[in-house]
């Protein structure tokens, strides 16, 4: 399948994602196989509360890069689903106008429960559409308003964008979500009300930002009727040819993922150990009777797992 894969079969690429992604047997050793051939794609996230027309947006700008020539990979975070763990679908049916071009790949993913909208498993996805030789991938985010900030850490570029008539305008792009954004993308331009969130956007970026050279652009586009498409590719376009120049691995990306691998793993090894022994049962018995509380509890397990270090340290 890795080969496969590098000699641009998408049924190979689909096949590799799926079992990455599940996180079947053998899928460290493919990425520790792939990782040293990545490195060379340009991330770019896409992220803005629901309702604002990201998936269009996508779909538009995704299609031109590959006029332009570039091969594109679409990684489409939607929610999962609290009966399968799987994704909904919903924004692959928004992209299908672009779902039978050969250079663009669309990937649906489920967040899998990730607060960010991001899982450690999108990060392993982009990986292997940049090895699998993708030029650009774009990562859509789920749109859950001010916690959508993981996608800074797996993305060289980030697009926030937001709309007219979405209520708050403001609230919508506060402190988190407002700090990670490279451009800013007034989607729906069409409507009443653009001009005064551009305003309100270029009022907050003036002042939380220390000099003028820092501020991030804002432009107002409609992926309906295509006004400010073309100023929007022509920022995006030149930021493509800037990482092409630019460093393969960037060090905090890096970091980023060392630390969500980390986290990922000492998760599910705690979790293993407290549900293969049975301890857990016997301290939410503790709990529901009144002798203890989730503070103890944890405490606990983390000093008896500080005990089987040291013990096996000394061994």
């Amino acid at each position: 399948m890795v080969e496969a894969a590098k000699g641009n079969s998408e049924r190979a690429l689909a096949k590799l994602i799926s079992h990455v992604e599940d996180r079947k047997n053998g899928w460290k050793d493919v990425m520790r196989a792939i990782y040293a051939e990545t490195g060379r794609t340009c991330v770019i996230g896409v992220t803005g509360s629901p309702g604002a027309g990201k998936s269009s947006l996508v779909g538009e700008f995704a299609k031109r890069l590959a006029d332009m020539g570039y091969t594109i990979g679409i990684i489409a975070v939607d929610p999962s689903s609290p009966f399968s763990g799987g994704a909904v679908l919903g924004d692959r049916i928004r992209m299908r106008d672009i779902s039978t071009c050969e250079s663009i790949f669309i990937r649906s993913m489920a967040t899998r429960g990730m607060l960010g909208g991001l899982c450690q498993a999108a990060r392993d996805v982009v990986r292997i559409m940049d090895f699998a030789g993708r030029d650009i991938v774009i990562i859509e985010t789920v749109g859950v308003g001010q916690d959508e900030i993981e996608v800074v850490s797996a993305s060289d570029y980030v697009v926030l964008v937001t709309y007219p008539g979405g209520g708050d305008s403001v609230q919508a792009i506060k402190a988190g979500v407002m700090e990670i954004a490279d451009l800013f993308v007034v989607n729906k331009c069409d409507r009443d009300g653009a001009d005064v969130i551009v305003s309100e956007i270029s009022a907050m970026l003036d002042l939380s930002t220390e000099t003028a050279e820092d501020v991030p652009p804002v432009i107002k586009v409609s992926a309906f009727t295509k006004e400010g498409i073309d100023k929007f590719m022509d920022i995006l376009s030149e930021f493509i040819q800037k990482k092409k120049k630019g460093p393969h691995h960037q060090k905090e990306h890096v970091r980023q993922e060392v630390m969500s691998i980390l986290e990922t793993d000492m998760v599910n090894l705690i979790k293993e150990r407290i549900s293969g022994n049975g301890n857990m049962e016997k301290e939410l018995e503790l709990i529901l009777s009144g002798k203890s509380d989730p503070y103890s509890v944890a405490d606990e397990l983390i000093n008896r797992f500080s005990v089987i270090e040291n013990s096996l340290k000394k061994q």
